[in-house]
């Protein structure tokens, strides 16, 4: 009983880890195309599934240790697929598991890569607009800070395209 909800639990996971996936793949899209709307919906979604994968994960350790309580074991929360796999006897059940372990271990390797990409085109975005708005305003200076009147400037500044002062 409790085997077959793990297994339910893992294989729910997956799907939900899929998605995220899929999500990845469209905020790549959105953001090539500077679609912030799209992007925030993206986000939202992204988030009501994490909160999906918070419940799941829990469930997952309560199943866990109902499984273990069943076989005779005290729980643990810690208990990891592969400890599982060691205390189960029947092969198939062993493979089964072993199989859901390794399609989600797959599918989360894939949506870290992604997730990669994407932080680094948002980070390549970003050093663009600052370089971008640098050279029209110019670099900030350090106009906020107290400064010596009597001592000499540091040198020219560099000036953008507007005076900031106008």
């Amino acid at each position: 009983m409790s085997f077959e909800a793990l297994l339910d639990t893992m294989t729910e996971l997956n799907e939900i880890h899929n998605s995220l996936l899929e999500l990845a793949e469209q905020k790549r899209h959105v953001l090539i195309h500077n679609q912030v709307e799209q992007l925030m919906q993206i986000v939202t979604k992204e988030n009501k599934m994490l909160k999906r994968i918070g419940e799941l994960e829990q469930q997952r350790v309560e199943v866990t240790g109902a499984f273990l309580m069943e076989k005779g074991y005290k729980p643990n929360p810690r208990v990891t697929v592969s400890d599982l796999t060691k205390i189960l006897f029947n092969i198939e059940d062993k493979k089964l598991l072993l199989d859901k372990q390794k399609q989600l271990a797959a599918t989360i390797r894939k949506l870290r890569e992604l997730n990669r990409v994407n932080q680094q085109m948002i980070e390549h975005s970003l050093a663009y607009i600052d370089y971008s708005l640098d050279l029209i305003v110019g670099p900030p200076e350090d106009e906020f800070v107290y400064k010596n009147p009597q001592a000499g400037a540091s040198g020219p500044k560099r000036q953008g395209m507007f005076d900031s002062r106008a």
